[in-house]
Order: C-alpha cells, then structure tokens, then sequence
C-alpha cells in the first residue's frame, strides 16, 4: 500500500452521525493475506474509524457484522468464494453494503462487472492510501443515505398500514390527482365523505400538503403503490 496522506487524521469527511457509539461506522475488510488485512485496519484506525477484519467470505457471513453501519473493502480473489461472488450474495440476500473492491491484477469485465453491481469503487493493489481513504468515505456516505431513506420508507409504510381499506382506495386517487367530486363518482359516495377521508389521510400520514403526501406515497414500495386501489 503506498502513502500519500500527510495528515491521516483528517483525511475522510463522516456523515453527521446521532445516537450511541454502536451506530458508528464499521469498515469491514475481507482479504485472505494477513499482511493486507493488517495495513488496512492501521489505515482505518489511523482516521478514527473502526476495522473488522476477516479473512473469507464465510468466516465474514458468519460474523453478526451485517446490520452493522459503514461499508465493505473487498479482495477480488479469494478462495472459497470471491469478493464478487460476496456482493451478488448481499444483493440477493438484501444487504445491498457499499462494497470497494481491492485486486492485485485487475481488468475491465470484472471492473464493469462489480461496478455495475453497484460497488462503490475498484482498486488495484497496491492502492494509495488516500485513494483508499476517499473510497470508504464516499461508501460511509452512501450507507447512511441508503439508511436514513430505509428510516423514511418504514415510517411510510407503518402510518400507511393505519389507513382504513377506504382511506386507501381515495388516498390512491389522490396521488393520481383526481378532484373530490370525480373520486366521490367512481367510488359511489358523498363527496363530503371523500374530504372527511382525505382529512383523515392527512392527519395519518402525519402530512400537511398533497405534495408532502405525494411525496410520501412515492417512497413506498412498487408493490404496495400498485396495490394502493384494492
């Protein structure tokens, strides 16, 4: 690894963190060669942040590190599964982590291959340090966006799930931008019924506007917007 940092202290940007220590960043580094993994949690520890290392894909899966914050640096080839065949797994398995992926011997298919996948950058030994240290501050940065949407999605999904069956079927004419009186028509009810339904919409939604509940409502799940009218 070659150094080109002359302050490692202030060398990656965190994202505004609240809560306790547990919800801090934690890089998790996966590489078989001891020495690798050694140097990489120096680096890491040297900027304040928190290593853990493994040295294979399964010795990593059967760690409880998943739900942990941060993100992942990677070796490409590594016995017992690659660090490719580790970020389809995630993906699949729901942990869609930042991933940045370290190789001795690069090249472009399996560059475009884990780029495509969503990794958040692809390095070749020996990687500078800075390099490296802007990598996982741009991975830190991506999990607490991915994380603090996930917090909006499931306060979405909860208050949508205190909505009557009705409430439903108008809130999903609503956000089509149907007026009162054409949602009263096509549902056979009062159009003072479809105002008193979107009051209660509003006030369960916990919004203010109909741009506010739009907005809302586009954070849901596909599954549960097209199913909004049954």
């Amino acid at each position: 690894m070659r150094s080109d940092r002359p302050d490692p202290r202030g060398s990656v940007q965190l994202p505004a963190q609240q809560g306790s220590e547990a919800e801090q960043p934690l890089i998790v580094i996966v590489d078989d060669d001891a020495s690798v993994r050694e140097a990489l949690a120096e680096l890491i520890l040297s900027v304040g942040l928190q290593p853990t290392c493994f040295a294979s894909m399964r010795e990593f899966l059967d760690a409880d590190v998943l739900d942990s914050p941060g993100c992942l640096i990677l070796d490409v080839s590594m016995p017992g599964g690659s660090g490719l065949d580790l970020q389809h797994y995630l993906t699949q398995s729901g942990y869609p982590k930042p991933i940045i992926f370290l190789t001795g011997h690069g090249d472009i298919p399996t560059t475009v291959r884990a780029m495509k996948a969503g990794a958040v950058d692809f390095l070749t030994k020996p990687v500078q340090e800075q390099t490296l240290l802007d990598a996982v501050s741009a991975g830190i940065a991506i999990d607490a966006a991915r994380r603090a949407e996930a917090v909006i999605v499931k306060r979405n999904v909860e208050r949508l799930g205190t909505l009557t069956p009705r409430e439903r079927q108008v809130l999903h004419e609503v956000v089509r931008g149907r007026l009162n009186k054409q949602i009263a028509f096509d549902l056979g009810i009062a159009e003072i019924t479809v105002k008193v339904h979107r009051g209660n919409i509003m006030r369960k939604m916990g919004v203010a506007s109909i741009g506010e509940l739009i907005r809302a409502w586009e954070t849901l799940p596909a599954p549960m917007r097209e199913a909004g009218a049954n």
